[in-house]
């Protein structure tokens, strides 16, 4: 009997980021082929061996590790090779380390998967997205980066946190950079209908609104502390980049704040950066331009020229 054409995933590289990504895609059941490229093939072997002997406890998806003709006809590639930060380091920091990475692989990707989509979430993600857009020659829609999804969630969680709720009844968005200049947008943020500052005063009690301060402080520096504790970030990150490849695969039409491609919206062209964007089959086919606050909006100007100045700077 011949077996159906299910989805394929392939992830390149198979570092902290590279193999939790897998093994999320691979517990989540949304393909049905995972494939793991790395320049270090024992490593990549040793990671699809670990991950596929879970086979009897999940949905059945076949891991493989490969070079990139196996990745043929992946509907996603996830790209997280690349150096990491180290500590001190900001994300920007990694451009010039990261670009000649991606002048190697992404020639690579194309080649044996010129109809996927192509997800980055190696950093500086933003410039990395854009980089991979112009070396691919794909259609914006179809080069996306992993963005603040992210952050987001780690704004949501230091919210619920602060108001003791669930975070799952926050909505809200981080936009801009993924790094040191994001935006947390309160104007996109609402708990039960109710702006936080409308919660916090009617249901909290309470008229201190420093936390408006804090709490977006607290998520830029999350990565940094735990790249102190820890070495590097990989759980969430990877459960994000999961989310993201759920929103396509399923058809969705999520709306995330991946990085995409500005074409003049909030008057910023040709760059990056993370904004809530509808998620579907297609890719990251619809900016929602919604209506930021005059602050956020500035902010987000600024962010883009701060992006902007490093792209010119590493010559793209």
């Amino acid at each position: 009997m011949r077996k159906e054409k299910g989805n394929k995933i392939s992830v390149i590289g198979a570092g902290f980021v590279g193999s939790t990504t897998a093994y999320a895609l691979f517990m989540s059941g949304i393909a049905s082929e995972i494939v793991i490229v790395d320049i270090n093939k024992d490593k990549a072997e040793g990671e699809a061996m670990d991950i596929a002997h879970g086979a009897a406890f999940v949905k059945s998806c076949d891991v493989t590790a490969g070079d990139y003709v196996d990745t043929k006809d992946s509907d996603i590639v996830v790209i997280t090779a690349g150096l990491g930060q180290k500590p001190g380091e900001t994300r920007l920091d990694l451009i010039s380390k990261n670009l000649s990475v991606f002048k190697s692989i992404v020639p690579e990707v194309v080649k044996y998967n010129p109809n996927a989509i192509i997800l980055v979430v190696s950093n500086p993600v933003d410039v990395l997205t854009y980089i991979t857009y112009k070396l691919s020659g794909f259609p914006s829609e179809r080069v996306i980066g992993s963005g603040t999804v992210l952050d987001t969630s780690r704004l949501k969680y230091e919210l619920g946190k602060h108001f003791d709720i669930d975070a799952r009844n926050v909505h809200s968005y981080i936009i801009g950079e993924h790094g040191d200049s994001e935006i947390a947008a309160w104007s996109l943020t609402n708990i039960a209908g109710m702006s936080a500052e409308e919660y916090s005063e009617k249901i909290a009690g309470s008229t201190d609104m420093s936390f408006k301060t804090t709490i977006p402080k607290n998520v830029v520096d999350a990565a940094y502390k735990m790249i102190e504790k820890k070495g590097y970030t990989n759980y969430a990150v990877a459960l994000a980049v999961t989310r993201i490849c759920t929103a396509i695969l399923r058809d969705e039409d999520a709306i995330l704040s991946t990085s995409t491609l500005f074409t003049g919206q909030y008057g910023i062209d040709d760059v990056y950066l993370a904004i809530p964007t509808v998620i579907n089959r297609a890719g990251a086919t619809k900016i929602v331009d919604s209506h930021l606050l005059p602050e956020e909006q500035e902010r987000l100007q600024a962010s883009a020229n701060i992006l902007k100045k490093h792209l010119n700077e590493a010559g793209i």
